[in-house]
């Protein structure tokens, strides 16, 4: 084989690998390609070994199919009561269609961008400043619920808003921090407030629990003190009772009990009483004893 001819199919051999490489075409996971032949629609690649037939077929677009973040500038926006705020949203969507996508608006990003202030611009122009402040989450679904509606027919799918900063006017700020500062003194007051009367309320508790103790310790000092008195008159009575039992067992005679009964006198006699009633049988003993008293006492003449 002469140079020339290696060198005509080596050129061959390029373009053929060349032509093939450019041709074929490998779609990744949550990716599609949108696909033109002669200038019109064909198909949608998804994921797999695709081939595409040259200068006949061409990828117009290659589309993710993830779901995608996108942050927008603040928006001015005036409220029901002419109070300008500043909002900036983020938007969560996802393609569901990339032909849609593809052929069914031009820069789509932009389209949804402007759509969005359109519908924020609606939806705050009904609220005053307070709901506007108070509302984010019924806000936030309004416009997913508007703008998933709207963009349908883009093949583009809207799952989340949420509406990042909102920014009122800096007197409007001001005044709110005001009142938020005011607030909180005040909910502070109260907690000093309730946390005082809780401490007087232990206090008066602590108090009364302690007069009660106090109480119930001299009602048990005073029941002991009876319970004592009574347990020492029973043991006297018992020892009375005794005696008296083992007086009666002795069988005395009755110059014996006299003798007791006037013994018991005695006792009587040495107490407080000023007058003393003694009967006849005991006045006659007395006499007696007294007069061996003094028999007994009298002293020798001898001596």
């Amino acid at each position: 084989m002469n140079p020339v001819t290696i060198v005509v199919v080596s050129i061959r051999v390029i373009l053929i690998v060349a032509l093939l490489s450019g041709n074929i075409h490998i779609v990744q996971q949550s990716k599609a390609y949108v696909v033109e032949r002669l200038g019109a629609f064909y198909t949608v690649w998804n994921v797999g070994l695709h081939f595409k037939v040259p200068f006949i077929m061409r990828v117009v677009k290659k589309v993710s199919l993830k779901e995608q973040v996108v942050d927008f500038d603040p928006q001015p926006v005036i409220t029901k009561d002419n109070v300008t705020m500043q909002i900036d949203t983020v938007i969560y969507f996802q393609i569901t269609d990339p032909k849609l996508y593809t052929y069914g608006v031009e820069m789509p990003l932009s389209a949804i961008e402007n759509l969005t202030a359109t519908t924020l611009r609606n939806i705050i122009g009904d609220l005053e400043l307070d709901q506007s402040l108070t509302s984010r989450d019924h806000i936030n679904t309004q416009m997913r619920a508007i703008l998933d509606e709207a963009t349908d027919p883009w093949g583009i799918k809207v799952n989340r808003v949420e509406l990042k900063n909102i920014m009122p006017p800096r007197d409007i700020q001001e005044s709110m921090e005001k009142q938020m500062r005011a607030e909180r003194e005040r909910r502070e007051a109260i907690l000093q407030a309730e946390g005082q009367k809780q401490s007087q309320i232990l206090v008066a508790e602590g108090e009364k629990q302690s007069a009660i103790l106090k109480a119930d310790a001299a009602r048990q000092a005073v029941i002991m003190k009876a319970e004592g008195e009574a347990e020492a008159i029973m043991k006297v009575q018992k020892a009375l009772a005794d005696s008296l039992r083992l007086l009666n067992e002795a069988a005395p005679n009755d110059q014996v009990v006299k003798l007791k009964a006037l013994e018991t006198m005695q006792k009587v006699a040495d107490g407080k009483a000023t007058k003393i009633i003694i009967p006849s049988e005991l006045q006659a003993l007395a006499g007696l004893a007294a007069s061996a008293k003094a028999v007994f006492e009298t002293p020798d003449p001898k001596e």
